[in-house]
């Protein structure tokens, strides 16, 4: 299937390269299905690409790779939703804002993005009883922007 992305221009994905968002993505409800493309141009980013949407492509992240001590719990709901029964199917991402210059780019730690990688389904998880903020930069020790 050939699909028109944001930074990918037209490319042909298979239904397997598919990950599912049942309840879409806060802000994008609508848009559920997904597709995830390396960024070659930045080593460890990737984008989210809406496969009905050319326009929808958010840069990710491992945040584990800047935040070695993140930490998070989630709750039973989200663990059946996304069918997830084993720690060893969790992937998780962090949506990026990025800024020129590219060590201004910030992570949201308060809502990411959690895989279960055996059947393919997604959720943004918001995190509500935490620390975490939409805007941690990546790149510094600077404190997490407020606002």
């Amino acid at each position: 299937m050939k699909i028109l992305t944001k930074y990918h221009g037209e490319i042909d994905i298979s239904q397997d390269d598919i990950w599912t968002f049942e309840g879409g993505i806060p802000g994008f409800l609508d848009e559920k299905q997904f597709v995830l493309l390396a960024l070659p141009q930045i080593d460890g980013f990737s984008v989210l690409q809406s496969i009905r949407t050319q326009e929808l492509g958010f840069v990710v992240s491992d945040p584990f790779q800047f935040f070695t001590d993140y930490d998070f719990t989630l709750s039973n709901s989200t663990l059946e939703l996304l069918n997830l029964n084993e720690e060893k199917h969790v992937k998780v991402l962090s949506i990026l804002t990025v800024k020129d210059p590219i060590t201004e780019t910030t992570a949201n730690l308060q809502a990411p993005l959690i895989f279960n990688t055996e059947n393919k389904k997604g959720k943004q998880v918001i995190l509500n009883e935490t620390d975490y903020k939409t805007k941690h930069f990546i790149f510094t020790t600077k404190q997490p922007v407020k606002g």
